[in-house]
């Protein structure tokens, strides 16, 4: 029987081995946990959330909805453990982060056709591989790739921040309030308003504050799409009141008006302990962490049980380096998979995963390529990736500019949106049992 290693129980990695394994295909998943972690890792379970516990929209009108219900309807591991430990989060699906990764362990280790193997993987192994180490792909590891890309273009690399979590009981619900934006959803965050004079003082004290050393670095870069909060701030006093802590769409209920600034927290596990600062990855020193997110009102007294912590993502030259499969043009036994391809974003890692698995397996068995169409969501990041981008190759999340477009108009974004989402979905449905 055909064996293929997958290295890394990222998302990607964990889906990319359900989805072998279900068709038969004999896995061995290594991964370097528990013997050895990154700075950002905290646990010692499969598929750990780091940044946030939320996998966006659940709306088939946005690009990431019609992505998850593809998974869905593919049978995706990663999505079906999503719904079953999901948190409120108004009209985003959110998970119990601890339930979330230990349900999709158990269901990795308990898979007949796949045995775990734990420890680094340093060179790339022999044999049918799938690559999957993703942002935090450890330094041996990542010099062996740099050698695999053509010409100088060796892997790229960014900074990626996590937000702080802190226990709800020790938020000042006094200062405080639930709502959600526009009313939608179930009153899901905790929203913390900000006066001017707050607001100004505390855009102060984040500018100067002090961040803590990147070791194994050469530059300061940072991606745009996860881009620490004091970064933001420094690029303009505004910067934050038009980024993460926008007011619009929500109302004080003591004043009855809209904040001049709001700082807003969701839920991070089902029982509601726990809350995370939306959109405050940082890597301020600790100190610095509890001194100034401390001066946000109803966070004075806020026990942090995780501080933000900064670490660093490496990505291929997929265009110049993989094919549509997510496959090394120069050596197709070994492909690659999440974000370390360029895909940005949970749910994309996790798709292209699903997609990797899904053709590997085919494959193995003699059988066609699936060749999903740029119709659909996961085919048309895969061949963004694969070569769809112009000019300097970055991250991409999933998006309708990506996937093809109707070749008719259609009156209003949403309407057009749900339109592309249907015949997506028609596509999915009509390849039947792959």
């Amino acid at each position: 029987m055909s064996r293929v290693k997958v290295v890394g129980a990222g998302l990607a990695g964990c889906e990319a081995a359900w989805q072998l394994a279900e068709r038969g295909v004999s896995v061995e998943l290594i991964e370097m946990k528990p013997r050895k972690r990154t700075p950002a890792h905290a646990a010692d379970t499969f598929a750990e959330l780091v940044c946030s516990n939320s996998l966006r929209s659940d709306e088939l009108s946005n690009a990431v909805g019609l992505l998850k219900e593809e998974m869905r309807r593919l049978h995706g591991l990663i999505i079906e453990c999503a719904d079953k430990t999901r948190v409120p989060a108004g009209g985003a699906l959110a998970v119990d982060r601890v339930g979330f990764s230990q349900m999709i362990t158990d269901r990795i280790r308990s898979h007949p056709f796949i045995t775990v193997t734990e420890g680094e993987v340093t060179e790339i192994p022999e044999g049918r591989v799938i690559i999957a180490t993703g942002p935090l792909t450890s330094d041996a590891l990542a010099e062996k790739l740099r050698l695999l890309s053509p010409e100088e273009g060796e892997p790229l690399s960014f900074f990626d921040a996590a937000a702080p979590i802190v226990t709800f009981e020790s938020v000042d619900m006094e200062k405080a309030f639930f709502a959600s934006r526009y009313g939608k959803g179930t009153a899901d965050y905790i929203n913390c308003p900000m006066t001017k004079e707050e607001y100004v003082s505390f855009v102060r004290e984040l500018v100067s504050a002090e961040e803590a050393p990147v070791h194994g670095f050469e530059d300061g870069g940072v991606f745009e799409g996860c881009m620490p909060v004091e970064v933001m701030a420094r690029r303009g006093e505004d910067t934050l009141r038009y980024g993460p802590l926008k007011p619009v769409g929500l109302s004080d209920p003591k004043t009855g008006k809209e904040p001049y600034a709001v700082v807003q927290l969701r839920k991070d596990d089902a029982a509601g302990t726990l809350y995370n600062i939306v959109g405050f990855q940082t890597h301020l020193r600790f100190g610095e962490q509890k001194r100034v997110f401390s001066m946000i009102p109803g966070l004075g007294n806020a026990e942090f049980v995780r501080y933000g912590v900064m670490h660093r993502n490496t990505y291929l030259n997929s265009p110049k380096m993989l094919d549509r499969y997510y496959r090394l043009r120069k050596d197709p036994r070994v492909s690659f998979a999440g974000q370390m391809t360029g895909v940005e974003g949970y749910v994309e890692s996790a798709a292209s995963g699903m997609l990797v698995g899904i053709e590997t397996a085919r494959e193995i068995n003699g059988l066609p390529p699936v060749d999903f169409p740029a119709e659909t969501a996961i085919g048309a990041l895969a061949l963004y990736v694969s070569g769809g981008s112009v000019g300097d190759f970055q991250p991409m999340n999933i998006n309708f500019g990506i996937i093809s477009p109707l070749g008719y108009k259609v009156k209003g974004k949403r309407n057009k949106n749900a339109e592309i989402s249907a015949r997506s979905l028609a596509i999915i449905d009509g390849m039947g049992d792959i």
